[in-house]
């Protein structure tokens, strides 16, 4: 199993599947991404990721009537060290340049286009679509298991 490269003071965007799969314990990323969630604890780099996360990881628990996941859910996202980037005008513009020159679905290209707009360090996933697109430092997070 590898390991992820966190470089001090990295500024790293985490898409839903991190969350879903922090939040909920995936016994197959667990171990994997304890490290990126002690480093933000220890305030050794920081994590952001856009406001359409929060919408994405509630559906499932609210379709669920699962109120103590939503819960699990808006205490990292809300009251805890991740920062939500609000969808701005530049962001959706930047999303339709991705989405007119790329195979990215709507969410995945204002994930992309977020994680630009911030400058961010690395882009955390484990969709392989992101490798695509230029200028984005995508880490997939199955390629670090099997590295």
């Amino acid at each position: 199993m590898g390991q992820l490269n966190l470089p001090l003071n990295a500024l790293v965007y985490v898409d839903t599947a991190v969350l879903i799969y922090s939040v909920e314990a995936n016994p197959n990323y667990r171990e994997l991404l304890r490290p990126l969630w002690l480093k933000l604890k220890a305030s050794e780099l920081k994590v952001i990721s856009s406001e359409l996360s929060l919408m994405e990881v509630l559906i499932v628990p609210l379709r669920n009537n699962d109120t103590a996941l939503v819960n699990d859910y808006e205490q990292l996202m809300l009251e805890g060290d991740i920062q939500l980037i609000p969808i701005s005008q530049t962001i959706l513009r930047e999303a339709a340049r991705l989405r007119a020159t790329t195979n990215l679905r709507t969410p995945d290209a204002i994930h992309a286009a977020t994680a630009m707009n911030t400058d961010c360090t690395l882009f955390l996933s484990n969709d392989r679509g992101f490798r695509a697109i230029p200028n984005l430092s995508a880490i997939i997070l199955q390629d670090v298991l099997e590295s």
